[in-house]
């Protein structure tokens, strides 16, 4: 990778490789500077936009600063190939050095290294190091960049050059050339007139260049400059030279160097007692000894351990280092750096730098006061030593860096609630660590050992209930474990209940200021406002995982923007990623932070902000449901929707998330059911039933029949409570229709008369199409197949009026199936026929593999067991494409009747057995029945009469559970021709299985 080189010690200039990159306009340098002066640091937006429009920006500021940062990381990109120097993180930007160099923070460096050597008295070192980092300035800082805070900025480095330049002037009049010095001294003296410390230097190596007279004139022209300027006198320093020069003090003469800084050897043991129950980490303890592993290498070895609040960090850190100490004979430092403590303020570097130099041997006099200086001193110290150093609990990156040592042969590990990975993968061997709960025996175990009895072995369900409530998190563990202890009388389940109420549960893990509660907030104050909204908000839905697009909808912000603040809870540990499904990050709270989160909620937000973030949600969910649904189905069919509002999401983001409709409802399963379950509970009628019809794409397609039910349930009791009488025809509707496939027809009846005198008062005409569809296949089952084929026309001819094609398509093969049952086979190929024609004009392969199977059913009643074959893998091909099980298991059902036409039975039984798996995965009783009753079939004709019996025996017990008499007659009938021919009819067989 090219290096980019940074200079702003002088004109701002960036390069590469020697070659300019041109910065297009005030604004671009102007932020580029501001980046520059404080790099891997995040500056604001509105910092730049202060900076830009010198405190009084437009209310466009953020958008422009926006796309000046883009012109910039285009600018870069092309000359550099780089897109990762200018990153964005809330609540602006910053720019990532790296390895790139800026001249200002080389500056600083040298001049640190450079007071280093000075301090052990090695004074031409520290002069060549002074006059390095000096030779660096071009001129005024930032030059010709005119922001009041650049300007600000930059005064501080022109500061810090006086500064080293009267450093540097001294050492060398400690080097004997003071002659050398005078006319440099004369320049800067004249130039910065207020400058005492250069007027002392200059009065000193005149008096040594045996010009005592001009050095006495030098005090007189600086004591009436600063009389004139500022009003006062020289300080002491200047008058105390003064005196002496005056009386010719020896003191004035040369000075002898002084010995080198030579530390005392002192061998620090800093670190705490590891915790007595330490329980498993076997993995992550094997992943830090790769630090070991390069001790003696370039670079310096550091961990990173980093993990929501309560996970064990510190535990982990403190255990490990206890176990390699032997591998750092010259000793373990430990610091918590405070960096989430609740009541104090992160400690500063520079104080961890002082108590670590005098664990080390430092005398305190001996130890500077500037932080670069304590830096560079630690480093000299820790040179050749080989020390373990553990930072515990560090706010940023920024905290440790100074507390880094320089060389290979010591080790850092750091714990943390926030990845530092961009900052120290690269420059140092770094070994990531995230740590997670526990595994469950693991949880269990540090229950056992913190509780101190067999509670936990003698009820191992309950203890792995306990284990799971904890979220198998070290310090809710210990916690619970410690309640345990001190009541000897309660049982695991006795804490297992208290725990189970939501409302609760916190609570009682957090009874005193070292709880769950207090640790999570320590993350949670630390947010930026809006990242802390994002946080309760997505709390507040109560849903197990999420994608970022439905906290835009929460916020009613940008789906990046969106995904930005929720990046930044999974930095903080407060939500942790899953794996990507549609193409799309996934993210999931712990319970306990969940719970928090919506606690968090309740305390902070208005009710009615809630509750509008709740719609926002729904809407974003019912927009993309609908969408999914009718790309699935071909357009609105089978649903009737009501007057909730849509929350729109950008086009692009909808068709990325819906390449693959039914894998987008299988993503979100879990999260529509919450979210019905909230909208319900928030009687949010409208939201909650429509999602619930809406989403039974998803139920029937994949056999979801509980959560089916659950939601549909749900959303009734809210639409009756609230007097929706749409929503309450439409739950009726989709019960009784779930009732229907669960064969219970008479529940079935009764909810869909219901509905329809609903619907019918509602003037809803597709409703009342749907109705009387499903009520025709109640009729069918009862066996009135001319009632059944009335209401199936008059739906029919409903649907043709409201435009239904798909449903239509659909109520035309209901008519076939009926037409079939009653014996009219080429009325059935009619209509079947039909059916597909406008299935497949539709484009919905699962309409028209349905239409398909009872075209199949109608040639095997007219005996064209070819065409039946070809239609049934027809209607394979379609159900498989789309995952359709169910239509799976239909459709080898028919193949294998095909094949056993065609009189190729012993290929007939292995498909039929496919069919049967299949019937028995989805699972469909009456399925599984159907398949059986013509494996027995096939397998009475291959002479395997006890196999047969078998399979008319199993069928007859399934009919009889889904309560369809007509068959269990049937079976029957099989078993007692079985019992009465030696080689059975086949034609007989064929008339007892068929429709």
């Amino acid at each position: 990778m090219l290096q980019v080189v940074f200079r702003i010690l002088g004109p701002l200039e960036v390069t590469v490789e020697g070659r300019p990159v041109a910065l297009q306009g005030a604004r671009q340098r102007t932020i580029m500077s501001m980046l520059l002066l404080a790099p891997n640091r995040v500056v604001s937006v509105d910092a730049l936009a202060d900076a830009v429009w010198r405190g009084n920006p437009p209310a466009t500021a953020r958008n422009q600063i926006a796309i000046c940062v883009s012109a910039l990381r285009k600018t870069i990109k092309n000359a550099v190939g780089v897109e990762d120097i200018l990153v964005t993180s809330h609540p602006g930007y910053m720019l990532y050095a790296g390895e790139h160099r800026i001249d200002a923070a080389e500056f600083e460096e040298h001049a640190a290294r450079g007071r280093e050597a000075a301090r052990r008295g090695r004074t031409d070192e520290a002069c060549a190091l002074l006059e390095e980092a000096l030779a660096m300035w071009r001129g005024p800082a930032l030059e010709g960049v005119s922001a009041e805070r650049v300007e600000a900025e930059a005064a501080r480095l022109t500061d810090m050059r006086l500064d080293v330049y009267e450093e540097y002037a001294g050492l060398r009049l400690r080097l004997g050339q003071h002659r050398e010095m005078m006319g440099e001294l004369v320049a800067f003296v004249r130039e910065h007139p207020l400058r005492e410390q250069a007027k002392a230097h200059l009065m000193l190596a005149q008096y040594r260049s045996g010009r005592r007279a001009e050095a006495l004139e030098t005090y007189r022209d600086g004591q009436r400059i600063l009389v004139e300027e500022l009003g006062i006198d020289p300080g002491p320093e200047l008058r105390d030279l003064h005196e002496e020069i005056l009386a010719d003090s020896p003191r004035l003469g040369l000075p002898v160097e002084p010995a080198e800084l030579a530390p005392q050897t002192t061998v620090p043991a800093h670190l705490p007692p590891s915790v007595a129950s330490f329980t498993g980490r076997r993995r992550e303890l094997a992943s830090l000894d790769r630090l070991l592993d390069h001790l003696e290498g370039s670079a310096l070895p550091v961990g990173s351990i980093t993990g929501t609040g309560g996970v064990g960090k510190t535990a982990l850190a403190v255990h490990w280092a206890h176990q390699v100490s032997s591998r750092f004979p010259d000793g373990q430092l430990f610091a918590d750096l405070r960096g989430y403590d609740g009541e104090e303020a992160p400690r500063r570097p520079g104080a961890v730098l002082d108590r670590f130099l005098r664990a080390l041997g430092v005398p305190g006099a001996q130890i500077p006061a500037e932080q670069a200086e304590r830096t560079a001193l630690f480093r000299s110290v820790l040179d050749g030593r080989r020390v373990l150093i553990v930072l515990d609990n560090a706010r940023s990156f920024q905290q440790i860096r100074p507390l880094l040592p320089g060389n290979g042969r010591s080790c850092v590990l750091v714990t943390s609630r926030d990845s530092m990975g961009g900052a120290l993968a690269g420059d140092y061997f770094f070994v990531p660590l995230h740590l997670g709960a526990l595994e469950q025996d693991e949880s269990i175990a540090l229950l056992s050992r913190v509780a101190g009895d067999d509670r936990f072995g003698s009820d191992p369900v309950g203890a792995a209930r306990l284990s799971a409530l904890c979220d198998r998190l070290p310090l809710a563990l210990r916690i619970a474990a410690a309640r345990l202890a001190a009541k000897p009388h309660w049982s695991v389940r006795t804490l297992v209940a208290r725990l189970e109420d939501q409302h609760r549960r916190l609570d009682e893990l957090s009874l005193d200021e070292r709880g769950v509660r207090a640790g999570l907030r320590l993350s949670y104050r630390g947010l930026p406002p809006e990242t802390a909204r994002m946080f309760r908000l997505l709390g507040a839905l109560n849903m197990p995982d999420f994608a970022a697009w439905a906290g835009a909808a929460l916020l009613g912000i940008d789906p990046v923007d969106a995904e930005d603040l929720i990046e930044q809870l999974v930095d903080a540990q407060l939500l942790e990623p899953l794996s990507a499904a549609t193409g799309h990050v996934r993210y999931r709270f712990q319970d306990l932070l969940r719970l928090f989160a919506g606690e968090c909620a309740e305390a902070e937000d208005p009710e009615e902000e809630r509750r509008a973030a709740v719609r926002r949600a729904c809407g974003a969910w019912l927009g993309l449901a609908g969408e999914a649904h009718r790309r699935v189905y071909g357009g609105d069919y089978t649903v009737v929707h009501g007057p909730a509002p849509l929350h729109p999401l950008p086009g692009h983001l909808v068709d990325s998330l819906l390449e693959n409709p039914m894998e987008w409802f299988e993503s979100e399963r879990s999260s529509i059911t919450g979210l019905v379950d909230l909208a319900a509970r928030h009687d949010e009628s409208a939201y909650a039933w429509d999602l619930a019809i809406t989403s039974v794409t998803l139920f029937q397609n994949r056999n979801y029949l509980e959560d089916w039910r659950h939601c549909g349930e749900r959303a009734l009791e809210a639409a009756v409570r609230t007097g929706d009488a749409l929503g309450e025809a439409a739950m009726l509707h989709t019960i009784g229709t779930l009732e229907i496939v669960q064969w219970s027809y008479d529940s079935a009846h009764e909810r869909l008369s219901l509905a329809l005198r609903l619907f019918e008062q509602q003037g809803q005409a597709q409703g009342r199409a749907l109705v009387l569809r499903n009520l025709a296949l109640c009729e069918r089952h009862r066996g009135d197949m001319d009632r059944a084929r009335q209401m199936a026309h008059r739906s029919l001819e409903i649907f043709r009026t409201v435009g239904d094609h798909y449903a239509e398509a659909h109520v035309l093969g209901l008519l076939a199936q009926i037409e079939l049952e009653r014996g009219d086979p080429q009325a059935s190929l009619v209509l079947s026929s039909e059916a597909v024609a406008r299935s497949r004009g539709l484009g919905t392969a699962r309409g028209e593999a349905q239409s398909t199977v009872r075209l199949a059913e109608a040639l095997l009643h007219q005996g064209d067991g070819e065409r039946a074959e070809e239609a049934s893998r027809r209607a394979l091909e379609l159900v498989r494409d789309s995952g359709d099980r169910r239509g799976e298991a239909h459709a080898l059902r028919t193949l294998g009747e095909a094949l056993w036409r065609r009189g190729r039975t012993e290929e007939a039984e292995v498909v039929l057995r496919d069919a049967l798996e299949t019937a028995v995965k989805v699972p469909d009783r009456y399925l599984e029945a159907r398949t059986a009753i013509v494996i027995g079939c096939v397998q009475a004709l291959r002479a395997d009469r006890a196999g047969a019996a078998g399979s008319f025996k199993t069928a007859q017990d399934l009919f009889t559970e889904v309560g369809a008499p007509g068959w269990q007659d049937r079976c029957t009938r099989l078993l007692n021709e079985l019992g009465d021919r030696e080689h059975p009819d086949e034609q007989a067989l064929f008339e007892l299985v068929r429709p």
